[in-house]
């Protein structure tokens, strides 16, 4: 029996994906859990679908013995130590495209609110004064967009900019093709030196951590904006701090932090609150009803494919094959060490046991191999314990 534990509110598509599939054992929580209650849910989980605040180390892999797979309901997958998980036999999955709209759309909403000063003059008409003035708000028809990091996510937003008229140039670590009238901007110094907007949507990690410093707000147009919805650590938070408390940018909105508070009542510690030309956005950039409910569905219908087929198409950390119909009386899904020999001693012992194999698909991934049998003849359990006691077997199950 498979059994799904899915934490933090995921959308109810998700849970309508399993049970159209046939699952009926499906547990839902409302939110994060704390370490101990995490520990426990995972112990007899064969799936477990996360989001962002749940982090899945080797405690909680050692904890769960039952667990074959791992849904990411959301973009990123920083949360889950996927290295860990591959050793383990437990591809991840992810929704890496379903929110790109969302987050485009607020990033384009806080330029224009930026632009306009709208934060702090809807903050000075709440306490009574009528600041009626021009001084300061500018269209963005003819402003330069710069954008760092040219993904899915950036490509998106410069299409978006460049409707409401803005000039767009971007800066990614890859060549990229640009969309629309978009254009690399050579660096990123010349980037940040040229743009009235600049937005954020770039991967986190050590090569990301505080991409844009004191010296980096330095270069900056002066008057210009920032925006940051892609990780917290790209951004030095003090340094920013210290550029708008001197009028160096005219605004910035974040949506994501250094540290985020694990739940509604803590509250976020940063220099930034009760700045008026300053948006701060509890990380929802893609929290609306349609990309939730895309993400429930994309993600929950990648688990779906791996849990009856072993397909592993779309896994962040998993050698990919794509689904493929069955076409034997039996599929045997095994990952193993990738050394030399361990395909023919695992055939080897399939006939040993008078399998014979109806079709076979290997894939490798560093250390790892995964390969899908499909066989005909008696797949029982003293075939399922001599695949697994082969030396080189990380895991093997059958579907």
């Amino acid at each position: 029996m498979t059994r799904i534990v899915l934490l933090e509110n995921i959308h109810p598509s998700a849970s309508e994906v399993f049970r159209v599939a046939g699952e009926s054992e499906i547990i839902t929580h409302s939110s994060a859990l704390s370490r101990d209650a995490l520990l426990e849910a995972v112990s007899d989980a064969t799936i477990l679908g996360i989001r962002s605040r749940t982090h899945v180390d080797l405690a909680v892999l050692q904890a769960a013995k039952s667990l074959r797979a791992i849904g990411c309901f959301c973009i990123g997958t920083n949360q889950v130590d996927v290295d860990e998980a591959l050793l383990r036999g437990i591809p991840v999955f992810n929704a890496p495209f379903s929110n790109t709209r969302s987050v485009a759309e607020l990033v384009l909403g806080e330029a224009i609110l930026l632009l306009r000063r709208i934060p702090e003059k809807n903050a000075r008409v709440h306490q009574g004064f009528w600041d009626k003035t021009a001084e300061g708000a500018f269209e963005a028809r003819g402003k330069t967009l710069g954008i760092i990091g040219y993904g899915n996510i950036g490509s998106q937003v410069g299409t978006l900019a460049e409707a409401a008229g803005m000039r767009v140039v971007f800066h990614d670590v890859e060549a990229k093709l640009p969309l629309g009238n978009a254009r690399p901007a050579g660096s990123l110094k010349k980037l940040l030196n040229q743009s009235d907007v600049v937005t954020l949507h770039v991967p986190g990690g050590s090569s990301t951590k505080n991409i844009i410093d004191a010296k980096a707000l330095s270069v900056m147009k002066p008057g210009s904006i920032l925006i940051n919805a892609s990780r917290g650590t790209v951004v030095d938070i003090d340094a920013l701090h210290e550029a708008l408390k001197a009028d160096h940018l005219s605004g910035a909105a974040l949506d994501v932090f250094p540290a985020e508070p694990k739940g509604r009542d803590e509250p976020l510690d940063s220099p930034l609150r009760g700045m008026q030309n300053v948006i701060l956005t509890p990380h929802i950039g893609g929290s609306t009803q349609e990309s939730q409910e895309n993400i429930g569905r994309e993600v929950a219908e990648k688990l779906v494919q791996f849990a009856r087929a072993g397909a592993t198409k779309g896994s962040v950390n998993f050698p990919e094959i794509s689904y493929r119909p069955p076409a034997g009386s039996a599929r045997i899904l095994h990952t193993h060490k990738n050394v030399p020999g361990a395909l023919g001693s695992l055939s080897n012992v399939m006939a040993s046991h008078g399998l014979n194999i109806v079709s076979q698909h290997l894939q490798t991934m560093g250390q790892i191999g995964y390969v899908i049998s499909d066989v005909e003849g008696e797949v029982g359990a003293a075939v399922m314990d001599d695949l697994k006691a082969q030396p080189f077997t990380v895991r093997c199950d059958r579907v």
